[in-house]
């Protein structure tokens, strides 16, 4: 096989699991994250990597029959307000308008993710990588609204480190163990508003694993 069918085969494997892109982003900013938030140029490389970010979850939805142009619509501002909030950490209207544009599209993002899950009755390697987009891509919508939340509700969560607004970082951490229904404590709400989010996450999470997870495993068993 020559080196350009071969570089072909896999560029189009590339373009033909956009999930998959999607969910190694997700996953790779997470374990980047310790290493490059404690400087202003780590933080736009963050920032950098959020706009891949965002550019790859409106490319995935692009592949649903769900209407493209609302996932540009709140996309595009939401690449601009991941650099702003790259270089200008901790101001509260950044923070609020960043939440108010990330919330909305993330959450279009998995519904269209577990529309694409259920638009037929045959398991594709892409659908699969999409039922771990869809949940880490729900995971991030929550972080921003908490993040939302300490602002408009200060104190709202606390953790080992004390009280005090909550890095990005541990609220993305809160939205993970909240979502998977781990339950860690090492962040938790404290304020009433906070709490009412979190269990509005928890049965997000619940409600994940019953309609999509049971449903692949259901369509795989068929399958065999």
């Amino acid at each position: 096989m020559s080196l350009l069918s071969a570089t072909t085969r896999d560029h189009g494997e590339v373009r033909g699991q956009p999930s998959a892109l999607l969910l190694a982003l997700q996953l790779l900013a997470v374990l980047a994250y310790p290493f490059l938030d404690g400087s202003t140029t780590g933080r736009a490389v963050l920032g950098a990597v959020q706009v891949a970010v965002v550019l790859v979850a409106t490319w995935a939805v692009r592949r649903t029959p769900t209407l493209s142009y609302v996932a540009v619509g709140f996309g595009a501002p939401a690449m601009v307000f991941s650099v702003l909030e790259a270089f200008f950490a901790g101001v509260d209207w950044i923070v609020l308008v960043s939440a108010a544009l990330h919330v909305p599209f993330y959450a279009f993002v998995s519904y269209a993710l577990i529309r694409y899950l259920f638009h037929d009755e045959k398991v594709t390697r892409d659908e699969l990588f999409a039922t771990g987009a869809a949940f880490t891509v729900v995971a991030w919508a929550f972080a921003y609204v908490y993040a939302a939340v300490q602002v408009v509700w200060p104190g709202s969560f606390v953790g080992y480190s004390g009280e005090g607004d909550r890095a990005w970082f541990d609220l993305l951490y809160l939205s993970f163990t909240t979502l998977t229904s781990v339950g860690l404590s090492d962040v938790y709400p404290i304020q009433d508003h906070a709490r009412s989010f979190v269990m509005l996450e928890q049965v997000a999470g619940v409600f994940y694993v019953a309609l999509v997870v049971a449903r692949l495993v259901g369509l795989t068993a068929r399958r065999g």
